[in-house]
């Protein structure tokens, strides 16, 4: 486990093409992919010099330690964002389940009595190849988040395995009913 109070000390390395600015209150970060921002918390600020940014305490109170490494991790997502993007793969499983594309809609079709529309949030966008659906943006929290709605109406049968899930997730099914050899459903006699 990594201790977030040292890993907040650790600076951002800033890629490329990725420009910071801070202000009193708030961090901005814009690249080829869009712009990104983030409110900081009372009692830190942003250091941005040769290419690296530090998270630094204004104060030494619990809650400014413990906010350190997680405003440091986000500031370093919100960079890898705004330069590559974030995706998650979804992996559409079932007999007659299907996904498919509706200008930027996403439409499912789960085995419910009408297919699902899904309208992507700002700064979301999909794609569908063969049952599985990308989900993609610059901001990994929302990527994430939509990810996780689109599972959740429809989660893996714990029995089959049908429904939506991530790409890779591995699903243990239980096992079913088993029928007992030999019994054959006759009734034993006693003599």
């Amino acid at each position: 486990m990594i201790n977030m109070a040292k890993m907040g000390k650790k600076p951002v390395e800033i890629p490329e093409g990725v420009a910071v600015e801070k202000s009193d209150e708030s961090i901005r970060v814009s690249g080829p992919k869009g712009t990104l921002s983030l409110n900081l918390p009372e009692g830190l600020e942003v250091k941005v010099e040769d290419g690296k940014a530090w998270i630094l305490q204004k104060n030494s109170s619990r809650k400014t330690r413990a906010l350190q490494g997680t405003i440091r991790n986000l500031l370093a997502n919100m960079g890898k964002g705004v330069k590559d993007g974030w995706s998650k793969t979804l992996e559409i499983v079932g007999t007659g389940f299907r996904a498919a594309l509706d200008g930027e809609k996403l439409v499912l079709s789960l085995g419910f009595s009408h297919p699902l529309e899904i309208i992507p949030k700002e700064g979301i966008s999909f794609s569908v190849a063969q049952n599985k659906v990308t989900i993609s943006g610059i901001d990994k929290v929302l990527v994430g988040k939509v990810a996780a709605e689109i599972r959740a109406i429809k989660p893996p049968d714990a029995y089959k395995g049908k429904g939506i899930r991530y790409e890779n997730e591995i699903i243990k099914l239980k096992p079913g009913k088993q029928v007992k050899v030999g019994t054959g459903g006759a009734s034993s006699q006693k003599g």
